[in-house]
């Protein structure tokens, strides 16, 4: 039975899109079942996995709105083990449609409870919003994993974001858990990115990864190529970066039997 964990911040540019591809990765790589659940209509988790926007018949647009059955809709990712619920941009207008939806917050749980028992991890890569796509994401999840860019306005707006999942925890998902912040685009050089991680290490103390994942050129070429870093480049940082991150995941998850000393790769 799959952990679902939503991968949410309404701050666009932070690296949620990038951490759903490059986990679903790591983790497929150490051999688990991964579902990337693309709920932005930007559909980039889609085409950064490599897949033609155009020549695919079924997205999560069609589970949700015309009940389509999701086993028809996910497509095999170029790693064994990695699985793709794809996006378009019909999406964008699904939260008009499921407006008069009975229990439409709902809509997206119930279309992954028909497949969860297939995976081991299922992550939804949110849009950069707090809207009602947003909402069912995190009323589908056990858990939400948010990133944090080091930079000046990395906690700006963080405030609403945790109030909303403060508002879900009360009304529609109490067993809601966050997951842990990610701290992304770290530089070492650079006096704000570390003020940044000590502030959010010290506001929020183990709800912090010990991962950080630092700025990359590999990171940002892959999804070019339609790839997850592990597989363009398996040595570059931030390769190893997410696969620290995956490890660290399965550690914090007692999915794994590797040590605490062993968890995290050497640089």
């Amino acid at each position: 039975m799959a952990k679902i964990i939503a991968l949410a911040n309404q701050k666009g540019g932070v690296g949620k899109t990038t951490t759903a591809i490059n986990l679903a990765a790591s983790l497929a790589v150490l051999e688990y079942n991964v579902l990337v659940v693309d709920a932005d209509p930007q559909a980039n988790a889609t085409s950064g996995l490599g897949f033609d926007l155009k020549e695919i018949e079924n997205s999560i647009y069609e589970c949700i709105i015309d009940k389509v059955d999701p086993k028809t809709a996910v497509l095999k990712g170029e790693i064994d083990h990695l699985y793709v619920l794809p996006s378009h941009i019909d999406l964008v207008g699904a939260e008009i449609e499921m407006l008069n939806m009975p229990n439409r917050e709902y809509v997206l749980k119930e279309v992954l409870e028909k497949i969860r028992a297939d995976y081991d991890f299922i992550l939804i890569d949110c849009s950069p919003s707090l809207g009602l796509i947003t909402v069912n994401a995190l009323t589908a999840a056990d858990s939400v994993m948010i990133p944090v860019q080091c930079e000046y306005f990395a906690l700006e707006g963080l405030g609403k974001l945790l109030n909303t999942i403060k508002i879900i925890q009360n009304r529609l998902n109490p067993d809601l858990e966050i997951e842990g912040f990610l701290l992304t685009m770290y530089d070492s050089r650079l006096r704000l990115s570390n003020q940044v991680v000590e502030e959010v290490q010290t506001h929020f103390q183990d709800m912090v990864f010990e991962t950080l994942v630092t700025r990359n050129i590999k990171l940002s070429e892959a999804p070019s190529y339609g790839k997850a870093v592990v597989m363009y480049d398996a040595a570059s940082k931030g390769a190893l970066n997410y696969l620290n991150l995956a490890r660290e995941l399965l550690q914090k998850n007692n999915m794994t039997k590797i040590d605490n000393k062993d968890k995290i790769l050497k640089k």
